[in-house]
């Protein structure tokens, strides 16, 4: 058997370097490269390797560890899952900073490798700058913190272990239904120590991710429940793009004329302009989406994990609908007591299309009503992207002036605050992967980092960034990267003085105005009640190397929006909108802890108000 002398780190390395995935006969480099920011624990044995292979690698220095993960997670979840970027950090600190971003990629299935430096495993030196001493296990370290958050976990404490572990890590990583975030902990000794690798262990390897296709007796099962349904919805959620099935959905939809609904995460699997596209489903669902769902007699569900805004915390459904999955996952195949199809979700519709045609099945929708119910909604879009304000910008015209001007194939990044509820009720996409929404973990800060990794997957088209101040302020390390990099990304902030959407939320069920708006403390009341902080957003994006431009009317937005386009580096543009402008309701409803005792009398109806609102949500 022939070896090669390396160290951990760099088999490591050299293992990645040539890992590729095959999805329908097509062939992608699986790694793009990493993304790292140094400290004891990674420099000397990651870094180093790194360096040595500067030529064949890439390398880009994130400014936070959160953030350059973000930053790997959007360029993954751009790509459909089959490239990616490793993550290296330092011990301690610097590992936990990626804890979150490991939560994130997990609750959206995005696959994301993870390489936190971790403490000596010969423990000779310890305690060792920023170790953990539990003692009770002294095998434990802050990496363990990964372990509920990630679909494979492992402590590499021998460099021959590398072998077996980063083929674990790549089954999870290239598996469709299980994939996640993947750390593995690399003590800071075992980076560097050297083995003689068997040299078979760096030959290529294709990862081929095959269509799981449908059984024909799960297709007949469901065939047969929906032939006698009259009123179906098609719900599409991430996994819709993940498969390239977004044109089987529209082929689906207009053979059997079923009107199609969608989550976050599916939002433009259909174009905004086709007559059975009604939008976002959920608490940040259109109206027309929400009433086709609460009269539904059946949901057909394609590659959604269903989560509590869908389904409008299982009130958005009639109570007698029945539920078919195609799902790819077992356990999202099976929510809601569902009719399972285990299965690629564009496999699945071709399957199931084939047995309804043979049943010459056909949704009972009288077209008269459905466009009647488009239409309405289309002109309510229309009035929101129209209203005017004397006191200043609503965030719905805002968001009217920006979706007029971006181009079709332009890409917009969002993740938290009030957006993404305006965004899934009124942002008109036409093409799809043109709307990149982190609403599995709606983690504040994605935004800006988000928008850099999927600039990296799209590096020839406009990536829009859109936050909220509150966000902003979280996290926007990323925007510098951005600048090294020389990938233009242009932020759009919405600058609404504090958690405004939080500030929503608080005050409809009952609460008062409480520690959600950035105002100075007051001397009169010793709260957070004085006027607004006045953060010039603008200024502090040039600052960090960025053009900038701030707007306070149409006018303003409308040039400043050119400008920034015709920008050839990182733009911001510092939007200063109305607080409390977004959208609500729909008929909808988000089923969120009440006070059960308040000395406040709004607190103790917005209790009575949730109780009878529980009783019409279906227990599953």
């Amino acid at each position: 058997m022939t070896t090669i002398r390396l160290t951990m780190a760099q088999a490591l390395l050299k293992f990645l370097n040539n890992q590729y995935v095959e999805f329908d006969g097509q062939e992608y480099k699986c790694f793009k490269g990493v993304m790292g920011i140094f400290g004891h624990g990674n420099v000397t044995g990651l870094g180093q390797a790194l360096e040595q292979y500067k030529n064949e690698i890439l390398f880009i220095q994130g400014k936070n560890e959160q953030g350059m993960a973000n930053a790997a997670m959007a360029f993954a979840k751009q790509k459909n899952r089959l490239e990616m970027f490793a993550c290296t950090s330092s011990i301690g600190p610097g590992a936990l900073n990626m804890v979150t971003a490991a939560g994130t990629a997990t609750v959206n299935r995005i696959p994301l490798l993870l390489l936190p430096g971790d403490t000596f495993a010969s423990r000779q030196p310890d305690p060792v700058l920023q170790q953990i001493e539990y003692p009770l296990d002294y095998t434990v370290t802050a990496n363990d913190a990964f372990k509920p958050v990630s679909k494979f976990w492992d402590r590499i404490v021998r460099p021959e272990q590398l072998m077996s572990s980063v083929m674990q890590a790549m089954r999870v990583l290239t598996d469709p239904a299980d994939t996640g975030a993947v750390t593995l902990s690399l003590p800071q000794d075992v980076q560097c120590e050297a083995y003689d690798y068997p040299v078979d262990f760096f030959s290529k390897r294709v990862h081929r991710i095959d269509r799981k296709p449908a059984s024909p007796a799960s297709i007949e099962r469901a065939a047969a429940i929906i032939s006698t349904k009259k009123r179906p919805v098609l719900l599409c959620g991430g996994g819709v793009h993940y498969s390239l099935a977004t044109e089987e959905v529209v082929r689906f939809a207009e053979q059997f004329g079923i009107p199609v609904v969608e989550t976050q995460a599916g939002k433009s699997a259909i174009s905004w302009e086709h007559p059975l596209a009604f939008g976002g489903v959920g608490v940040t669902g259109t109206l027309g989406a929400n009433r086709l769902a609460a009269e539904a007699d059946l949901l057909l569900c394609v590659g959604t994990r269903l989560a509590d805004f869908s389904t409008a915390s299982k009130s958005a459904f009639h109570p007698e609908a029945t539920v078919v999955h195609i799902n790819v996952s077992p356990m999202d195949a099976f929510k809601l007591e569902g009719a399972a199809i285990v299965a690629d979700a564009q496999a699945g519709l071709q399957a199931l299309s084939q047995e309804l045609a043979q049943r010459d099945y056909h949704a009972s929708y009288e077209a008269e009503m459905l466009s009647a119910l488009k239409s309405q909604w289309d002109a309510e879009v229309d009035r929101l992207y129209n209203i005017d304000m004397e006191q200043g910008l609503s965030q719905t015209r805002v968001l009217g002036e920006i979706n007029g001007f971006v181009g079709p194939k332009d890409v917009i990044v969002c993740a938290a605050g009030s957006l993404p509820g305006d965004l899934h009720r009124v942002w008109r996409t036409t093409q799809p992967k043109t709307y990149h929404m982190e609403y599995g973990f709606s983690c504040m800060g994605y935004e800006v980092a988000g928008a850099f990794g999927v600039k990296l997957a799209e590096p020839d088209g406009e990536v829009y960034a859109m936050v909220g101040d509150g966000s902003y302020l979280m996290l926007h390390s990323e925007l510098v990267t951005s600048v090294q990099e020389g990938r233009k990304i242009t932020i759009l902030l919405f600058d609404n003085h504090g958690f405004q959407c939080i500030h929503n939320l608080q005050r409809g069920q009952g609460g008062g105005s409480f520690g959600n708006e950035f105002r100075g403390r007051s001397s009169e009341s010793s709260q957070l009640n004085g006027d607004y902080l006045k953060i010039d957003f603008a200024a502090h994006a040039r600052s960090l190397g960025a053009a900038s431009y701030s707007v306070r009317n149409v006018e303003e937005l409308r040039e400043a929006l050119a400008n920034a386009k015709a920008e050839t580096g990182t733009t911001l543009i510092d939007i200063k909108v109305l607080p409390g402008t977004n959208t609500d309701g729909y008929e909808s409803w988000w089923h969120v802890g009440v006070a059960e005792v308040s000395e406040s009398e709004s607190v103790q109806a917005a209790y009575e108000n949730m109780k009878r609102k529980k009783e019409t949500a279906k227990v599953w």
